[in-house]
């Protein structure tokens, strides 16, 4: 008989099953990196499957850092919220620092700052006069509110939400930037949370803000007023629900499972498959934050259901971790239809709660529509009330808009070239002469101002291989993890693939941004390496995974300028547009 090393057996729990042989399909998976469970590894515990625990730093790391046990408990506490408050006060510096410049209306907040306006002055949008935008800058207080009613191709929310900043600061530009730069703000304390919740370390989470924070596409739309940096923090917001509700659950779960005589905690098909879940706030108020970001943007409608599959596949490896022998059956009889209503009624509810200014006045675009037309559908029209009927019509003409805005436009890109930066947006440039607007007045030609929409260069080509890794790490590893985050980038980027032809601008990824820097944290955690690697290891891991942040909070700084709409010499533009096509 061969006998054990004691060593091999360390850790490991007295009652542990044995591993299994893997079968012949993962046998042929380890050339792609397939990694079953070696036989004289212990298993995690039912209990931590279940609900992982917080990383914790080593006893070591306190040592080192001349810190006892009592107050390193309590300094690991606070840095749980410690950490991503500091970095979220050093984003939303960034983001506020002289908001108000440019003082002009750059892009489409030629738009969104108008009609938020009226809509949070009068309940609807206006038609306001083409050459209105002079007049706001020099003199706002001189402007009246158009009351005849405007046509407009997006739902209201993301305008409430720009129109609350102009009701307290002004109609001006840093009214109407205030509430998005508190948004983007605001989502990266959410990122860090969320990557600390996702990765059970406060320092990847507090790694995954830090990235967000030094995003450039992420900071010029936090300091604009477009809709889609509100839609992105609505679609952050239900991701990070959904990350909660998950966990409680599967802490539900645990709870319900029985325990062996050792209080080990023990599968049960019976429990697993039968046990009703009950109350779940965190979901409801994932469909409040989806309905919302479909009341921003229509193309929230298709994180929903993105989000919708996600929290379904959850529930069944939840149940099937728990002991579930037919997870998906049990999934469906008890977890389906309460997801469903937790989400998609809940979410339309939110959706027509938007639309109450157009719905309480009588002077909205197409808000009579139904009783000033016969109701062809016949004796059925009448069981459906005109304000629906009303509001439906317009919503179909929007649509119609949509699909059908295939004019060229400058800046429009293809969604294959979002991901490398092919064709970013100039949202605002002018050419101050030598001496005037900050240009100095030492130079020999014009100086370059601009604002363009660019995220940080080399934090987006690294997420190239971050959503590779993610992938992979997904696929023959099984992650959840890297298939949450996939599905946040899938959801944001891959409808846009079917409307491919239609006038769309790389300014639209932003609403993946944040799962972006979700997978370039797991590819750097995973590049410093597991806990239990060798101290050699774990060094070389560091430091490369330091470099490469470093490289990019300092590729945030040097293209700061453009960004901000600093004017520099054309010199400095020049060596700063390292691609012909961000011209």
């Amino acid at each position: 008989m061969t006998s054990t090393a004691p060593e091999a057996l360390e850790g490991q729990h007295p009652m542990a099953a044995p591993v299994a042989e893997p079968s012949s399909w993962q046998r042929r998976l380890r050339r792609f990196g397939y990694a079953p469970p070696a036989p004289d590894t212990a298993p995690i515990g039912l209990r931590e499957r279940l609900v992982p625990p917080y990383t914790r730093p080593s006893a070591r790391t306190w040592s080192l850092l001349g810190i006892g046990p009592g107050p390193a408990e309590r300094l690991w506490r606070l840095l749980a919220w410690g950490g991503p408050l500091l970095v979220t006060a050093v984003a939303g510096l960034l983001r506020f620092w002289n908001l108000g410049k440019p003082h002009a209306v750059i892009f489409d907040e030629t738009y969104y700052a108008k009609d938020s306006w009226a809509l949070i002055n009068q309940g609807y949008e206006g038609a306001w006069p083409k050459d209105i935008d002079k007049t706001i800058l020099k003199d706002p207080g001189s402007v009246l509110i158009p009351t005849d009613p405007g046509y407009v191709v997006h739902p209201p929310m993301g305008k409430w939400v720009i129109g609350v900043g102009e009701k307290l600061f002004g109609f001006e530009p840093f009214g109407w930037r205030f509430m998005v730069a508190l948004l983007g703000t605001l989502s990266v304390l959410m990122l860090c949370r969320i990557g600390r919740r996702l990765f059970r370390s406060t320092f990847l989470g507090c790694l995954a803000g830090l990235l967000l924070a030094v995003d450039g596409l992420h900071f010029v739309m936090s300091r604009t007023a477009l809709l889609d940096q509100v839609l992105m923090f609505f679609v952050l917001a239900a991701f990070g629900c959904l990350l909660l509700d998950r966990d409680r659950t599967r802490a539900r779960l645990a709870a319900a499972l029985p325990e062996d005589e050792e209080g080990v905690l023990r599968p049960d098909a019976e429990v697993a498959e039968t046990l009703r879940l009950g109350w779940r706030p965190w979901r409801l108020a994932a469909g409040v934050s989806l309905g919302l970001a479909a009341a921003t943007k229509w193309n929230g409608l298709y994180v929903m259901v993105g989000f919708g599959l996600l929290t379904v596949l959850w529930d069944v490896g939840a149940r099937r971790t728990a002991g579930a022998v037919r997870p998906y059956a049990s999934v469906i009889r008890k977890d389906l239809l309460p997801a469903f209503v937790s989400v998609v009624p809940v979410a339309i509810a939110t959706y027509l709660a938007t639309w109450t200014g157009w719905l309480a006045g009588d002077k909205g675009y197409f808000r009579h529509w139904a009783e000033d037309h016969d109701k062809a559908i016949g004796s059925a029209g009448s069981l459906v009330p005109d304000w629906l009927r009303s509001l439906w019509h317009y919503e179909s003409e929007v649509y119609t808009f949509h699909v059908g805005l295939t004019s060229p436009h400058t800046y429009q890109s293809n969604p294959w070239s979002w991901i490398v930066l092919g064709r970013p947006v100039s949202y605002f440039y002018e050419s101050p002469a030598p001496g005037t607007n900050g240009c100095p007045a030492t130079e020999t030609e014009k100086c370059a101002q601009e604002v363009l929409a660019l995220g940080t260069p080399l934090l987006w080509w690294a997420a190239c291989f971050a959503i590779l890794y993610v992938l992979w790490r997904w696929a023959f590893r099984r992650d959840w993890r890297a298939g949450a985050i996939a599905c946040g980038i899938a959801a944001g980027w891959l409808p846009w693939f079917l409307y491919q032809e239609r006038t769309i601008f790389l300014f639209y990824a932003v609403v993946f941004v944040p799962f972006l820097c979700l997978a370039v944290t797991m590819m750097l955690g995973a590049l410093i390496g597991p806990r239990g690697s060798s101290e050699r290891r774990r060094t070389f891991g560091a430091v490369a995974a330091g470099c490469l942040v470093l490289l990019i909070v300092w590729n945030f700084i040097y293209f700061w300028p453009l960004y901000t709409g600093t004017p520099i010499p054309m010199d400095q533009w020049r060596a700063r547009i390292w691609l012909d096509t961000w011209v």
